[in-house]
């Protein structure tokens, strides 16, 4: 029970231990990947909104999992990123929309739009 009650106001602590193992797998990089991993995760932080910890998480795993394997196989950064990394960052953050604060807002907006329709007062004619 308490424990339930200090993740409600704390967060899940499964989600901080896993995002923790993530910022070690990072560490574990070498530098050039690492740099490149922590501008990546800088950069989806500020523009991605994610407001899921799981979410998040498990995009962040998915993020360390492509570098991890690209260092392995000596795959250049730019092999990874292309051309336009912010291409890049943004097309890899689609596959985790369902965690997006503006996904909130566009339900919002649309549920709005829809009461604002039925409400029989569609404006002049």
């Amino acid at each position: 029970m308490a424990a339930r009650w200090v993740e409600l106001v704390t967060g899940s602590i499964e989600e901080k231990r896993r995002y923790k193992q993530y910022k070690a797998r990072v560490e574990g990089l070498p530098a050039s990947y690492r740099t490149a991993i922590n501008a990546i995760e800088r950069y989806l932080t500020y523009f991605g909104g994610i407001t899921k910890g799981d979410v998040l998480v498990r995009m962040l795993d998915d993020l360390a999992d492509l570098f991890e394997q690209s260092a392995a196989d000596g795959t250049p950064i730019r092999a990874i990123v292309g051309e336009d990394p912010v291409e890049f960052v943004e097309t890899f953050l689609e596959n985790y929309s369902e965690g997006r604060w503006i996904n909130k807002e566009r339900d919002r907006l649309l549920a709005a739009i829809e009461s604002a329709e039925q409400s029989g007062d569609g404006g002049p004619k």
